[in-house]
């Protein structure tokens, strides 16, 4: 995720190595939690359970495994379920093959294997409810949103430079939208990118 668009919006990079940190995040409620705390700022359980569908009891429950690896913290204030949690960072990274220095590399490597899977199945869920709603959704932002895939003949060195020069582009749009804020007419907007070697044979349906 890009730069603040709230003032307790967090910055900065959470790392996970331990197996056991990867396979807590790796929950669909957990993810949801986390990408509201750190698009809309501190949330009580109760406001977080208006928001994502669950009871303020489930997201108090799921916001203290959060808790235990850093993912979010306490905000101040509040008591009980009415105590505002806030995200510690504005991303998370992990390795899928798991990071050489973690204690148990083989297990590190499945969990982030798993959290990789579950993250890949929470960005497809989102998708889809964007497509179910499309509908109801003005012809602007009809026409705004895009989706595209292709597939590249490309070599390993060329990939990772493709990545960054992505990157660079989406830091760039971050550093600005960061900067304006959320103001009248901008909405919330989720870029993600998948960039992976198809197996032999495989193209892009768009092809």
């Amino acid at each position: 995720m890009g730069g603040a668009l709230h003032p307790t919006i967090p910055e900065g990079t959470v790392r996970l190595s331990d197996p056991r940190s990867l396979r807590a995040m790796a929950h669909p409620v957990r993810l949801e939690l986390l990408a509201r705390l750190r698009s809309q700022g501190p949330l009580t359980a109760t406001q977080a359970g208006a928001l994502v569908g669950e009871s303020p009891a489930n997201c108090s429950f799921h916001l203290r495994q959060l808790a235990k690896w850093g993912l979010v913290a306490e905000a101040g204030g509040g008591r009980g379920r009415e105590r505002p949690w806030r995200a510690t960072a504005a991303a998370t990274i992990w390795s899928a093959a798991g990071p050489d220095q973690a204690p148990d590399r083989t297990g590190a490597a499945a969990a982030g294997q798993e959290l990789t899977r579950a993250l890949a199945a929470w960005y497809v869920e989102r998708l889809a409810a964007w497509a179910a709603a499309r509908h109801r959704e003005s012809p602007e932002w009809q026409e705004a949103a895009w989706m595209a895939d292709v597939a590249l003949p490309l070599t390993a060195p060329e990939l990772s430079q493709f990545n960054a020069e992505l990157r660079r582009v989406v830091e760039a749009w971050s550093a600005k939208a960061a900067a304006r804020g959320l103001v009248d007419g901008t909405r919330l907007v989720q870029w993600v990118t998948w960039t992976h070697p198809l197996p032999d044979g495989a193209g892009a349906p768009h092809e």
